[in-house]
């Protein structure tokens, strides 16, 4: 960094992607501050509504590494082999997420991860939270931020330099990058919701389930997961549309929820001894894919992580997404050092169609999750997607290991995996068993169709 740099920054938000976004400028020698719209979670519980638990992959276990946060992390986090669904008639089968012993993610606690950086990014001095600020207004021609206070309502303004959004899918930053730049801000409603509520442990303090897995009831049209905890309890999250037959709207009472329950997921009632108090009580979360350009403006402001590219959770990637954005800009401060219209421009341009690539990838694991995981079609397509992993590794790899396993570009991993299901759509055409495929044809169809992988 030029000696010539006044080195300080502003960043709204200061979640998981703030946090970690603080920390890693403060190591560049930055002074930052940060406008946090909620209480620090540090002194209160303020996770109700929001899913307590993420899953951590390697895209996301890199930024943490460059921090020098992983060995902090690693006792936060309860390793997941693969997705353990469960039938109607109670019946459980693992399907493995990989084939090798590293491939598995891991289930984190959202706040015990959002602590730990916040408590990482005040021990470098370099770092300054203030809780309880809602940016309410950014104003360019002034270079200045309006902050309500939460609590008390009362109205504060202050100057920035230069300002990160990394304030979540209603982000005020971005609002006001588009005033003075361009109206291309599409938020898609999924059409569907979600519920969270509990699997505690067992009366001797154990899983009542098996840890080592994220639980999928799938059902079509809705579903429901769990994945384990620290405590040995599991976050149970139920999704469904918003309207229709089988909805939020119109599963609105204990008799309903109590024959819902009882016909769809059975063998879940006996560990959820607080469904009708969490299904009532619990809020309903809202899903929806944010997608809008441009990212930043001029040299002054740049989003990060959900306030650029929000997107549904059935990937697993929103955090990793956000971790990575953030390691991008540090390679571009590293890159452009003191040309922070070049900085946020190329940070924008490097992750823009990553991000999109990501979005649509996570609604079509919505449909794998909840409907194909049981087709038979499908599972002979993953049996045939691993077996050609083995033979064929420079070229071919499994676009759920590509996403969660490597750090290859999300718009590669999209690209590949579309080719890659035109090729698997050949093998499996007329047959039903992995003997039946033609390997000669596999051969030939992966190496004309796919570039070796550089991984």
């Amino acid at each position: 960094m030029n000696n010539n740099i006044t080195p300080s920054i502003t960043l709204v938000g200061g979640g998981l992607v703030g946090s970690l976004s603080a920390l890693l400028l403060a190591q560049r020698g930055f002074q930052v501050d940060v406008y946090e719209r909620r209480a620090d979670m540090r002194l209160a519980d303020i996770s109700a509504g929001r899913s307590i638990n993420l899953a951590l992959a390697n895209r996301g276990i890199f930024p943490l590494q460059q921090a020098g946060l992983m060995e902090q992390v690693k006792p936060l986090l309860t390793e997941m082999k693969g997705r353990m669904i469960h039938d109607t008639n109670g019946d459980c089968h693992l399907h493995p997420y990989g084939q090798k012993a590293h491939e598995v993610i891991y289930s984190v606690s959202r706040g015990d991860l959002n602590k730990l950086c916040l408590d990482a990014a005040e021990a470098t001095g370099k770092v300054r939270f203030f809780f309880n600020q809602r940016c309410t207004k950014v104003d360019f021609a002034t270079n200045t931020i309006e902050l309500e206070h939460s609590e008390t309502g009362s109205i504060s303004e202050t100057t920035f330099t230069r300002i990160l959004g990394t304030d979540g899918s209603a982000s005020a930053v971005r609002e006001a990058i588009h005033q003075n730049t361009s109206n291309y801000h599409k938020i898609e409603p999924l059409g569907h919701s979600y519920k969270e509520l509990t699997i505690p442990p067992s009366t001797n303090g154990d899983f009542q389930m098996e840890p080592y897995a994220l639980h999928i009831w799938p059902r079509g049209g809705f579903m429901v997961i769990a994945l384990p905890n620290r405590d040995k309890s599991f976050t149970v999250t139920l999704f469904m549309p918003n309207t229709g037959p089988v909805s939020f709207e119109s599963i609105d009472s204990e008799s309903k929820v109590k024959s819902f329950f009882e016909k769809e997921f059975p063998d879940a009632i006996p560990l959820l001894p607080n469904l009708m108090e969490e299904f009532f009580q619990n809020p309903t979360g809202h899903l929806a894919t944010v997608r809008c350009s441009p990212w930043h403006y001029k040299d002054r402001a740049l989003l990060l992580g959900d306030a650029a590219h929000a997107i549904v959770p059935f990937h697993g990637q929103g955090m990793n997404c956000g971790f990575e954005d953030a390691w991008e800009l540090i390679e571009q401060i590293d890159k452009h050092e003191n040309d922070w219209e070049a900085i946020f421009k190329d940070t924008a341009e490097a992750r823009f169609d990553n991000g999109n690539a990501i979005a649509d990838m996570a609604i079509e694991n919505y449909i794998e999750m909840r409907d194909s995981v049981n087709d038979p079609v499908f599972i002979l397509k993953k049996s045939l997607s691993f077996e050609l992993e083995k033979r064929f590794p420079n070229h071919f790899v499994p676009r759920y290991s590509m996403v969660m396993f490597h750090r290859l570009p999300y718009a590669e991993a999209y690209r590949r995996g579309k080719i890659q299901s035109i090729i698997l759509d050949e093998l499996v055409s007329n047959i039903s068993t992995l003997e039946d495929v033609d390997m000669s044809l596999a051969e030939t169809l992966v190496k004309a169709k796919l570039n070796p992988i550089a991984l």
